[in-house]
């Protein structure tokens, strides 16, 4: 059976890669780290799965790949596929997934220049056994770096979201992750406000630590969708850290609740509600 080696250099291509069988890309993406991003695709592909879709998830933070230890995951993938040489992804509550992060150690860095970067991220959408799926998500590193530049230049979108907190440094570099997606001619699926908002749960009160409405401004302003607010909850955190997306571990609670008004308007605007 073939090795699986990563971090090789980008191979030549003539057109965009498509994984067959997969329907619709979109990426998931932030101007600054520390948005939260990683859980609201994990959440969102949790979701639509929960809402009878076929949903693959693609880890491309590869210096800082955090789906296997969100979706409670670990394992190393096998090499298999109709040719023997495919990298076959693993699967949890319900949702195919790929990472850097089943390949290499947890405490070990990847270290790599721009290149092997980019080789390792075009063998993920183009050498992994995907399958029949829906959608599949991409979870981008933040900011506006190579592994956005390549994803736009080797792969066909769909489109893509932006997630930002309500503080205006945040807001800042999310508009300039707007420009790029604008620039690499990748349609504007939506904007998400995560940590929108803080509700004590001892007395009711409702607290915007962040600030407020600077996201649901700028998508009146630029004409995209505003997605909805995800609220800052502590069970939010803690299902994250114990390997269970939230909206499956309270699928009653007011955020899994935003999160199924969030998938559903995605579905219907790809054209995925059957």
């Amino acid at each position: 059976m073939p090795n699986l080696k990563i971090g090789k250099h980008p191979e030549e291509q003539q057109t965009k890669i498509k994984p067959p069988g997969v329907k619709k890309i979109i990426a998931i993406g932030s101007g600054k780290g520390g948005v939260g991003k990683s859980t609201i695709s994990a959440n969102l592909a949790v979701t639509m799965f929960n809402q009878g879709l076929k949903v693959g998830l693609l880890d491309a933070d590869i210096y800082g790949p955090s789906q296997p230890m969100i979706m409670g995951i670990e394992g190393k993938p096998k090499i298999g596929g109709s040719d023997g040489k495919r990298i076959i992804p693993l699967k949890s509550f319900g949702v195919t997934i790929m990472s850097i992060g089943f390949l290499v150690p947890p405490k070990e860095a990847v270290v790599w220049r721009g290149p092997m970067l980019m080789g390792t991220l075009q063998q993920f959408i183009g050498q992994v056994e995907w399958g029949e799926l829906d959608i599949l998500i991409v979870d981008l590193p933040p900011g506006t770096g190579d592994v956005q530049l390549t994803l736009a230049q080797k792969c066909q979108l769909d489109g893509a979201i932006i997630v930002s907190t309500p503080q205006d440094i945040a807001l800042i570099d999310a508009i300039k992750a707007m420009h790029m997606f604008y620039k690499l001619n990748i349609p504007l699926l939506g904007l998400i406000e995560n940590m929108s908002t803080h509700v004590c749960k001892n007395c009711g009160h409702e607290e915007h630590l962040f600030g407020s409405g600077g996201l649901e401004k700028e998508s009146k302003k630029s004409g995209v969708t505003f997605l909805g607010k995800i609220p800052l909850n502590v069970e939010i955190m803690k299902s994250t850290d114990l390997g269970q997306p939230s909206v499956n571990s309270d699928i009653e609670s007011a955020h899994s609740k935003i999160f199924n008004h969030i998938a559903k308007t995605l579905a219907q605007s790809l054209s995925l509600n059957g």
